[in-house]
């Protein structure tokens, strides 16, 4: 059984009249890269806000490391987090930002800001100024920061915002390699799902506050992945039938209703003439297949 990093129940946070975050579940396992999907606005840094108790929660619970929100003051120590900006001095060089907070943090050994800058690849920039930074090198520098204190868990809300193509890339194999050498746990969040394909293997979708699917990278293939979809009441003998008259065990059973074949694909008229001949009773039978950004948009637009 895996270990449970972070747990919600029912989270919930209101600004008078208007709720952030309405009830969210959510559940990250140790080792996890967990993707917070969601447009601007969905509740996506909200989430984060409470849980790292940088704003405070209206309602429901949740715990980290077993630990209630009652007391994380220990708990907190366990976290790194990159949300919106850090407070960096415009005027003190990359090395002295970090150094100034990692004051704050009680953190001694030096050596660990180097550690952190090449990290990040900023070893060649450490002496100068952060006013003199682009977007791209402020951001890698609040991942930096994250990082500081040698976390258990890791939460970096938007991280790749301001990284061209090349830093994007170079941050994913920074994070992967955190998370598999380390074993590092991470929480990142973004509205490019694309990009965040690449890097987690759970994903979270979030949309006016509410949790609306979460699903694992297997299941995400299996849901974007081209397939002709089986609707009927009748799955058993419907496996019963592909496997013997279709000749092919390509399929999957996605509930009581639902399976997927994913061979005949030009030819569904095929397998629906074989199961009809077969007397099962098919309610629909449809080719589906679609982009990461176009699954993205149905799951939005069906919690709408």
């Amino acid at each position: 059984m895996k270990d449970v990093i972070l747990k919600t129940n029912n989270l919930t946070k209101k600004y008078k009249d208007f709720t952030a975050l309405n009830n969210a579940n959510i559940t990250i396992n140790k080792g996890d890269i967990y993707g917070l999907i969601g447009r601007n606005g969905a509740g996506k840094t909200t989430l984060m806000k409470v849980i790292t108790t940088l704003t405070n929660k209206t309602s429901g619970e949740f715990y980290l490391f077993d630990k209630d929100d009652s007391d994380l003051t220990e708990t907190k120590r366990r976290i790194g987090c990159l949300i919106e900006n850090p407070a960096f001095f415009e005027n003190l060089t990359a090395y002295q930002n970090l150094k100034y907070y990692a004051i704050q943090k009680g953190i001694i050994d030096y050596s660990q800001i180097d550690k952190v800058l090449d990290l990040v690849k900023l070893s060649d920039s450490k002496n100068k100024k952060f006013k003199t930074f682009s977007l791209g090198m402020k951001q890698r520098l609040g991942i930096a920061f994250a990082m500081l204190d040698n976390p258990d868990f890791v939460i970096l809300d938007e991280p790749i915002n301001g990284l061209d193509p090349i830093g994007i890339s170079e941050l994913r194999e920074t994070l992967k390699k955190l998370n598999e050498e380390s074993n590092i746990t991470m929480l990142i969040s973004s509205h490019i799902l694309s990009e965040l394909y690449l890097l987690a293997n759970r994903f979270c979708f979030i949309e006016k506050g509410k949790i609306i699917k979460e699903l694992s990278k297997e299941e995400l293939d299996v849901e974007c992945s081209r397939a002709i979809v089986i609707k009927t009441n009748n799955v058993k003998e419907t496996c019963l039938i592909i496997e013997k008259e279709l000749n092919t065990t390509n399929y999957k059973v996605i509930d009581k209703h639902e399976v997927r074949l994913y061979d005949y694909l030009d030819n569904s008229g095929k397998v629906n003439k074989e199961l009809a001949k077969n007397d099962i009773d098919v309610i629909s039978i449809y080719e589906s297949g679609i982009s990461l950004e176009d699954y993205f948009k149905s799951i939005v637009k069906e919690a709408e």
